[in-house]
């Protein structure tokens, strides 16, 4: 899991950084057109006390500090929907010629700004429909959640760890062959079942070294009946995934092997690997932006690693 460069998402948050940005935008945009039309009106201060006021009130506890959130939220909700409302305004008056600049350069920079309020408006919108769904309904699920404004790709990734249940960011896998050298990855758009990805990823293997692996690791999410089965299909001679939960006695003994559970020791290492990768080449939290950003910041972490491996599988190989 890599996560995208974002702080912690709440809903009082995010619509603060909503007004934050159109507000900004406006601001350039009243520097650059002036008076004309309609007169921004900051709402930026009394957003933020609002924040502030969430954030004590959701720290307390109580039938009255719930009382105080909501009434809290309204007040937040109705400050950025006329903060949403003068944005769109704002854009309108663009497009129409209301405000407008002299020179051919600030009014390129005019429809600039245009474009970016007439982005980040949805993306406010969105946030306020899933705060009241969340506040005011009590729905805490809602399809196609936001968590950031600036990385709207962004994933929740609930992997069950104690110390940190819900990460932010997108899933990657990392195929791993001899000597720690990653033969593949992929950073994907919506979190797959790991139970998808096995046979496409001994096809991937076939494709790039030129044969069949002859024996795959994974953890018991990969393992499958119709998995183990196509892969022998295809020619691979040990396929090491635990299934957790059979009750077949032969199957136990097979899982007890000396090869099988030394293909999950190896299996196991991996994920120390991966921590390395982590640690050593950044990949715990992506620095570029958007999902190209990701792209390009994974796939610069996996060639740095797989340079430091290869140089460490060469010298192996010069030495007597």
């Amino acid at each position: 899991m890599v996560e995208t460069n974002i702080h912690y998402p709440t809903d009082s948050s995010l619509l603060g950084d909503g007004v934050r940005v159109l507000t900004r935008t406006m601001r350039k945009i009243t520097k650059i057109a002036g008076k004309a039309g309609e007169e921004l009106r900051d709402r930026s201060r009394s957003v933020k006390l609002k924040v502030l006021e969430i954030a004590r009130a959701a720290r307390a506890k109580g039938r009255q500090s719930q009382e105080k959130l909501k009434s809290a939220y309204g007040a937040l909700l109705h400050a950025t929907s006329r903060v949403v409302g003068q944005a769109r305004r704002f854009a309108e008056e663009i497009a129409t010629g209301v405000k407008r600049s002299r020179t051919i350069l600030k009014q390129m920079a005019l429809e600039g700004l245009r474009e970016e309020l007439q982005t980040m408006v949805p993306l406010v919108r969105q946030v306020m429909r899933q705060t009241r769904a969340r506040i005011f309904r009590g729905e805490t699920r809602a399809e196609g959640k936001l968590l950031s404004l600036f990385e709207p790709s962004t994933e929740v990734i609930r992997k069950g760890k104690a110390a940190k249940p819900n990460e932010f960011g997108k899933m990657v896998k990392l195929q791993e062959a001899e000597n720690q050298i990653v033969t593949d990855y992929e950073v994907y758009a919506r979190r797959p079942s790991d139970a998808d990805l096995l046979i496409p990823a001994i096809e991937v293997h076939e494709a790039k070294v030129g044969r069949t692996p002859y024996l795959v690791a994974a953890d018991a999410a990969f393992y499958s009946a119709r998995n183990e089965a196509a892969a022998k299909a295809k020619g691979v001679k040990r396929v090491c995934i635990p299934n957790r939960s059979t009750k077949s006695k032969e199957r136990r003994r097979e899982q007890k092997k000396r090869w099988f559970r030394n293909g999950q020791k190896w299996r196991t290492g991996c994920e120390g690997r991966i921590s390395v990768v982590k640690r050593r080449h950044g990949l715990t939290r992506c620095r570029y932006k958007g999902e190209d950003g990701m792209q390009r910041w994974v796939g610069l972490g996996v060639i740095a690693d797989n340079l430091v491996n290869i140089g460490r599988a060469m010298q192996k190989q010069a030495c007597p």
